[in-house]
């Protein structure tokens, strides 16, 4: 059955048609991912399905009867006065009034003769209300709104703050907490997880998938699409400039691969028309005066008649090609008791400690992908390892022929006073303007585009500025903070496919998770413990396998016996054909020895580690447990070198 529909749906704003002559349905229970290239036209779509706007042309929208719509904007309003608790509670609208009915029966009672008659017909009432209040769910709100308020990522001391005290991206997680609580028949939700971090995403992944209603949904965020939805709509403009709106079944991966076929069709049948046209138009040309006149006559009215197919119309979409240049050495990355954190700017106060990262070691060809919560030190680990910021302790080591590719966040490397084409140009000194250009068409930008101000530039087009400087750097080992922001699908899929052609080395910071698990070949995970303190972790394996390990741990009890991590190897008693008892023994001896010195020493180092964690701004006794810690570590693998001897 269907739960609404769209039939001619069409919007224009002045001259400038946006789309016309949609139409669409929305069976109960599909979950719709709205996609399409920024400025196509989904929200407004969003909107008028969500009654906000209205169709032009005679088009319109219909819902079935006691259909409810949900719609969560991508902005907020300012003005309300209501807590978040109460925003939150205000979903509940029928129950609140049966709760005030029941409040004022209760206030009534306390007024009465308890053995009146007109008490008895109000403990009857009571009691009537009472028992509809609890069959409806009266008393189990206050536990759902904490639920969905807390998935969504407020903490306890956010729920009674003001609307109007939040900021913008609060408040619309506060607007789409009351939708959650809602239910309505048909959610319509844009851009929901623009305003939260991975845990607030994988929160409402799960809540969504349990979800019984429709849901249409505009998301930049290819791996919820793939979690979340079954259907996709994808809106775009043909070469006619004709608004059209095709429909696939699937999540976002099914319908990236049916796209493709679907193209590869059409170009096949338009081709194989266009053929076809070519030999009737030559036996038309060399037959209309000839003999088998009839017969060319005959064909010349049937291929006037012909409906010719229109050649599939190709995206433009940004062109992009990573070059690594000269071949790096295969120890790319390294660092040892390395503290990553910032000196405060006035030189005199003590540095600001984000984290120590435990040892690492990244090869030639790897790709590794930083993650975790926003505020544990990722973008400045990344500004580490560029040299764009000194460690506060340990080393950071870069490989021999090593070249490095930073693209920063928010393209904050970029000269705001430079146009589009002073920017290119800047990244190499040999680049002619004519080349330049042609890069930026490449890039998208076209005409006048080359002349914008950086400063004027959209985030998204920014990202383009500053991906296009860093296809010319020639750079074999990249550095990539959040470089999906501000891109819409297609340009984050062409970004995606030139990543993994890549030959070079990576290591990216990202929340964009199919990004990740497209990429990615180990994961380096900060994550903040009950403590406060930031750690780092290593996982070797993709995305999708961490996940499932994190999720099976979670399902199991927890041990009482704690560890950093640190595994040791199964050693067993060595025995060596033709070596006499006596020195069987001194050996077995001195193997205990160091197996117990080995384990002493990683005990040291781990101390070492959480003493630097718990250091705070004490500079002065970081760089002295930096220094015991190396020296540690120098200790350590002389200890190994002499066990594998021995052994």
């Amino acid at each position: 059955m269907s739960l609404l529909s769209g039939v001619n749906v069409s919007k224009s704003f002045g001259a400038f048609d946006v789309f016309t002559g949609l139409s669409f349905s929305v069976a109960r229970g599909d979950k719709i991912a709205l996609v399409g290239p920024n400025g196509c036209g989904k929200t407004t779509l969003l909107r008028i399905i969500a009654g906000e706007d209205e169709s032009d042309a005679g088009g319109r929208v219909h819902i079935a009867r006691g259909v409810t719509l949900g719609y969560l904007a991508q902005s907020a309003e300012e003005s309300d006065e209501r807590t978040v608790w109460q925003l939150a509670h205000s979903a509940f609208d029928e129950l609140n009034a049966l709760q005030a009915r029941l409040a004022q029966i209760e206030r009534a009672l306390a007024q009465v003769d308890g053995s009146s008659d007109r008490s008895s017909r109000l403990l009857e009432t009571y009691g009537a209300l009472q028992h509809e209040f609890e069959l409806k769910g009266g008393y189990e709100i206050e536990p759902k709104i904490k639920r969905v308020l807390l998935g969504l990522g407020f903490a306890e001391t956010d729920l009674h703050k003001p609307i109007a005290a939040l900021s913008g991206g609060q408040r619309v997680r506060a607007n789409l907490a009351r939708l959650l609580l809602q239910s309505p028949g048909v959610l319509l939700l844009d851009e929901p997880t623009n305003h939260l971090d991975q845990q607030g995403i994988e929160w409402l992944e799960g809540y969504l998938q349990e979800w019984d209603g429709a849901l249409i949904v505009v998301s930049h965020d290819r791996y919820f699409l793939d979690e979340v939805c079954d259907r996709v709509w994808e809106m775009g403009k043909r070469a006619d400039g004709q608004a059209y709106l095709e429909f696939y079944r699937g999540g976002y991966t099914e319908y990236a691969q049916q796209r493709a076929e679907r193209r590869e069709r059409a170009l096949a049948e338009y081709e194989a028309q266009r053929e076809f046209i070519k030999k009737q138009e030559e036996y038309i040309r060399r037959n209309i005066a000839g003999q088998n006149t009839a017969q060319a006559k005959g064909r010349l009215r049937r291929l006037n008649r012909l409906e010719r197919l229109e050649k599939p119309v190709q995206q433009r979409v940004l062109s992009l090609r990573l070059h690594s240049g000269a071949r790096s050495g295969d120890r790319v990355l390294e660092t040892r008791a390395l503290c990553v954190g910032y000196r405060a700017e006035d030189g005199r106060s003590a540095p600001r400690i984000l984290f120590t990262a435990p040892d690492v070691l990244l090869m030639r060809g790897e790709r590794a992908a930083l993650i975790g919560p926003n505020g544990t030190g990722k973008t400045t680990f990344l500004k580490t390892i560029a040299g764009e910021l000194p460690p506060l302790a340990g080393e950071v080591k870069i490989g021999a022929g090593v070249r490095i590719g930073y693209f920063a966040q928010a393209s904050e490397g970029l000269n705001p006073d430079n146009t589009v084409l002073e920017e290119l140009m800047s990244a190499r000194a040999d680049l002619k303007v004519g080349e330049a250009r042609d890069i930026l068409g490449r890039f998208l930008f076209s005409g006048d585009d080359h002349f914008k101000r950086i400063a004027a530039l959209s985030g998204g087009e920014r990202g383009r500025v500053a991906l296009a400087k860093l296809a010319l750097q020639g750079a074999n080992f990249l550095l990539l903070d959040e470089p999906t922001n501000h891109l819409d699908i297609p340009s984050q899929e062409a970004l995606t496919e030139a990543l993994q052609q890549f030959d070079g080395t990576l290591l990216f910071v990202s929340h964009d998770r199919y990004l990740i698990a497209a990429l990615a070949t180990q994961l380096w995970i900060l994550d903040r413990g009950a403590d406060g303190a930031v750690r780092m972790s290593i996982f070797e394996g993709p995305y999708d396998e961490w996940r499932e390990a994190r999720d099976a741990a979670a399902t199991l009890p927890k041990d009482d016996e704690k560890t950093n991590g640190v595994q040791h190897a199964q050693r067993a008693t060595v025995i060596t054909p033709g070596m006499s008892k006596n020195a069987q023994q001194q050996r077995q001896a001195k193997l205990a020895a160091l197996e117990q010195r080995i384990q002493s020493l990683e005990a040291q180092m781990e101390t070492l580690t959480r003493q630097m964690e718990q250091a705070g701004n004490d500079f002065a006794r970081i760089q002295a447990l930096g220094e015991a810690y190396r020296q540690a570590e120098r200790e350590l693998a002389e200890a190994w070198a002499e066990f594998e001897a021995l052994a």
